[in-house]
Order: structure tokens, then C-alpha cells, then sequence
């Protein structure tokens, strides 16, 4: 009987446990929604939540202490772009909505995801100002620059 269990195995020993939790965590920073086995899902809920708190501390501490958990890349989105965004929430940072069972193994897959959505902030295009009066004139250009000495050359002697 095994006593004092705490966490979700997975079928994993440690090593493969912490390189998938890794992983998972690190595309939902990167992509903001991953699609996974609900057991999966629920192991790495509580994990990133910790991660966000982190993230929210101090930049140089939480480069550190996120470092073992997410990618580089991914360290610096949560610090630059996923942290600020839950300034004012103190926890529930993700959420799991239910998509149904997977057709292969009728596993039950779930979409973990941020409750806020990231703000995307379109381009404004800048128009340019035309003067009135002044036209600019297309200048053509030879495709080829032929030299009139050959030119003249080559036609005689046809």
C-alpha cells in the first residue's frame, strides 16, 4: 500500500514527470492554451499558478526561481507579458474547459487556458502626405545597355 502520495503520477518516474510538466507548462505560456488529458491538466493547474505568483515578484528573483520549471523563452513572456496581466487577481489564473473524449483511447481532453486574454494591439497604418503640384516623373531605364559602335557593327553585317 502506498502511503503519503502527494501529486499526480502519471505513469512517470521523476525525471519524465518533471521534463512533461516542463514541457506543458511551457507551451501554455507561449501559445496561452494547450489541449491535453484532463489528468495532465489538473497536475499542472496548481504549478503554473505558483509560477504566476513568482512572476509577479521582483524580475531577477523570478528568472531564477522560474527557471526550473519553464523554457528561457517562456521565462521571459511570463515575466514580460503573462505576469503583469493578473496584477490585481491573487490566484485562478488558469482555467479548464472540457472539449469530450478523445476518439483513440477515450481519454477525456481538456483545453487548459489563461482566464485573461492577452490585449492585442493592431498597427495603426500612418498615411503619407502627398504635395500637390509636383509629380514625380517615371524615368525609363534600358534593360540592357547596348554599346552603338557594336550595334552598328553587328546590323551591317547582316
Amino acid at each position: 500500500m502506498k502511503k503519503n502520495i502527494f501529486g499526480k503520477q502519471l505513469s512517470r518516474d521523476k525525471n519524465e514527470r518533471t521534463a512533461l510538466f516542463k514541457g506543458l507548462m511551457s507551451s501554455l505560456v507561449l501559445n496561452e492554451s494547450i489541449k491535453t488529458t484532463e489528468a495532465k491538466a489538473k497536475a499542472i493547474k496548481a504549478e503554473i499558478d505558483k509560477l504566476v505568483t513568482k512572476a509577479r515578484k521582483e524580475k531577477e528573483l523570478a528568472k531564477r526561481l522560474l527557471g526550473k520549471k519553464l523554457t528561457p523563452l517562456a521565462i521571459e513572456k511570463m515575466i514580460d507579458s503573462v505576469a503583469p496581466r493578473f496584477k490585481e487577481r491573487k490566484g485562478g489564473y488558469t482555467r479548464i474547459i472540457r472539449l469530450g473524449k478523445r476518439f483513440g483511447d477515450d481519454a477525456q481532453v481538456v483545453m487548459l487556458e489563461w482566464t485573461e486574454k492577452a490585449q492585442i494591439i493592431e498597427p495603426v497604418e500612418v498615411k503619407k502626405k502627398t504635395t500637390k503640384g509636383k509629380k514625380e516623373k517615371e524615368i525609363k531605364r534600358p534593360v540592357r545597355k547596348v554599346n552603338k559602335k557594336t550595334s552598328r557593327l553587328r546590323s551591317s553585317k547582316k
